[in-house]
Parts: C-alpha cells; structure tokens; sequence
C-alpha cells in the first residue's frame, strides 16, 4: 500500500458504475433485513446480485476471506464473517460490501437496525452517520486527510463515544486498500494533502463504549473490548476542488427503509 493512485475523470466515472451497483446492492439488502434472517443469506444475495449486474465480490477471498460481504453484528465492530447466525429484534448490524467491476473497486458499509432499537444505540447510529457526512464535507482539494479525522472525532466526542483507532478509512479504485490511510481522529492541517484524482473511503467505527478492540481468532472479526455496541458506515469519495463527489449513496436503502418504518 505504498503508491497512491490518482483516477482520470474516466476512471472515476468507472468507479461511479461500480460504486452504483454496490449502493443498489445495499438497497437490496435493506428490504431483507428483519428478526430472523440468517446473515449467510444476506450474503449469498450479494454474491447473486454482483454476479447478475456483470461484477465481481471485491471482499470474496481477499487475503483469504471467506465470503462477499462483512456482517458484524452487535459488538462487533468490523470484518464480521456471515454465519448461521440469525438477527433479533433489538440488534444492528453493519454491513460492508466491495463491488469489482471492469477492474474498477468500490467499497462502502451501513449499519441497520433490526426491528425496534433501544434510543441509546438509535443515538449511537445517528451520530456515527453524522460524523461521517461531516468527514466528507473536508474531502476538498486543497484539505488534509487530518481535516476529515478532525471532523469525524470532534462530533463523536461530544457524545462520550469511542473512536477505533486500529482501523482506519483508505484510499480505492484500483485496489481495494490504496494510499492514504483515512483516520477517524486527528489534528486539522495534518496529514496527506488532498488532490483532485484522489478517491478515498471515509468509515468512521464508532464505539458506544470505551475506544479498544479485540481481534478474534478467526482472523478477520473485529469486537469491542467492553462488549458494548459499534456502528460503521462507509462512503467513497473522489476529490475535487468545491465540493465532495460522493460516489456511492445511501438512497436506494434510505428509500427501503423510508417504505419499512
């Protein structure tokens, strides 16, 4: 992860395409999602569904990863492996899924409640995707990586939570890990320069809890240490000057979920 790659304004509408059926896949995932459902069905849709629009499962044995989506489940932070298990009433599960398409990698997550939530973890949710629109709106060119962290963390702290610090957001496009390392937490003017080309993904992972994380033996599944809940939620973002160009989107859920409640 040594070069950081800059997209051609073909490339990044490459990235949108794939970006777009990731974000519809999403979608999908949201009208299935309620108390009893296992979270290997939920990823056997997603093989079927990037399949069946010309893609590829970006996640689907990278560095040995056994499935397409990661489903973490409560305290679970990230990198959760679908398994028999099958959703309650009352949890959140994130979901983060890549999409391979002509070549071109596109990455993004979204914690949902299942059925009715506590308001203390409703909170938890809302202030994770706050933080993460409040990180996007410093993915200018002419800003650092340092002002995204900056944003994420000053919104989170305000709620006591704990910012996982292990992990960080990343560059994409390419590859599905590139340059720069995008943090949660960070000093304003600090970091890595943002230009335009660059595409990164913002994913803040928010703890209601303490900040530390253990990491399971099976390799991949990342839980807080506290054993209380996490939310991530995951755009990708190409620079420009003016404005962010956010290339995935949460509409096609938020339009699922708008019919649900």
């Amino acid at each position: 992860m040594s070069k950081v790659y800059y997209k051609s304004a073909e490339d990044i509408e490459q990235l949108r395409k794939s970006a777009n059926v990731l974000s519809q896949l999403l979608g999908e995932i949201a009208r299935e999602i309620r108390p009893g459902v296992t979270t290997l069905s939920l990823d056997k849709l997603a093989y079927d569904y990037i399949h069946d629009h010309g893609g590829r499962p970006a996640f689907l044995n990278y560095n040995g990863f056994p499935n397409s989506l990661c489903i973490s489940v409560n305290d679970q932070v990230v990198h959760g492996i679908p398994s028999d298990y099958e959703l309650r009433d009352g949890d959140i599960v994130s979901v983060d899924g890549g999409v391979e398409l002509d070549k071109y990698i596109s990455d993004s997550a979204y914690t949902f409640a299942v059925g009715n939530v506590s308001d203390d973890v409703k909170q938890l949710l809302d202030v994770t995707l706050e933080s993460l629109n409040l990180g996007i709106a410093q993915a200018v060119a002419g800003k650092r990586v340092g002002d995204i962290a900056f944003a994420v963390q000053d919104h989170v702290e305000k709620y006591s939570y704990g910012i996982v610090r292990e992990l960080v957001g990343h560059g994409v496009g390419y590859k599905l890990h590139e340059k720069p390392e995008v943090p949660n937490y960070g000093k304003r003017g600090t970091g890595s320069k943002l230009e335009e080309g660059l595409v990164i993904c913002i994913e803040p992972m928010i703890n209601m809890g303490k900040a530390q994380v253990k990491f399971w033996d099976d390799g991949w599944t990342v839980s807080t240490a506290d054993s209380k809940p996490s939310a991530h939620y995951e755009h990708m973002v190409a620079i420009h000057k003016g404005s962010p160009d956010v290339l995935t989107t949460f509409a096609y859920v938020e339009e699922v979920l708008g019919k649900k409640n």
